[in-house]
């Protein structure tokens, strides 16, 4: 079995898409637009593929975004620097594989070099104890609860802290950026008149 975590490629939207809305309950659906919205300006967006064939993603997104989800708003309310998660899917044929695991390692890798914390949510309406398991012995802990509207689930607001941010901090980030090196570089993104291009690895802040 060949496996391969990479960026999103425009021409896997459509599998994305479908793998998404087939995904139950405790994954909100998507349209063609809010996916293109992932794909023009997720930070991270990264597809799993196995012997050519889709059988995941992740999508997580940074502070300072123009993300309309309530429980964005909810970190971007709490905390200053974050990476959310916004959703991870893995096909069925494809659980039970340990990708889950493989893509909270690949995230937490992307964002311990750029932020302090990790932040998702789970459902508690319905309540998947898996999942909730899942997040508890990866590290996260609840830091709040609210329902997603009038009438929406009640989710638990999970982060978790990673302590080597403070490290890369002050060794790079406030000085020369990161290194510049292909495992560190921000994945490209199209251009768009309101996107402006993140900065590859090696690219101080101004």
């Amino acid at each position: 079995m060949a496996l391969a975590i990479r960026d999103v490629r425009e021409h896997d939207l459509d599998a994305v898409l479908a793998l998404n809305n087939a995904a139950g309950r405790t994954i909100l659906a998507l349209d063609a637009a809010q996916l293109r919205y992932f794909y023009e300006h997720a930070d991270y967006f990264r597809v799993a593929e196995i012997d050519g064939h889709l059988a995941g993603f992740l999508i997580a997104l940074r502070e300072g975004r123009n993300y309309d989800s309530p429980n964005y708003h909810w970190f971007s309310a709490h905390y200053p620097q974050f990476a959310y998660i916004d959703r991870i899917v893995i096909a069925n044929a494809y659980r039970r594989h340990g990708l889950g695991r493989i893509f909270y390692c690949d995230v937490t890798s992307y964002a311990e070099v750029r932020v302090p914390l990790l932040t998702c949510e789970v459902f508690l309406e319905p309540r998947d104890d898996v999942v909730v398991l899942f997040h508890g012995t990866y590290g996260f802990q609840e830091v709040g609860q609210q329902r997603m509207g009038d009438e929406g689930p009640q989710v638990s607001l999970l982060a978790k802290d990673l302590p080597s941010y403070a490290f890369v901090r002050e060794t790079y980030l406030d000085h020369d950026g990161l290194p510049d090196v292909p495992w560190l570089a921000e994945r490209l993104r199209p251009s768009s008149p309101d996107t402006p291009q993140r900065r590859l690895a090696g690219e101080r802040r101004p």
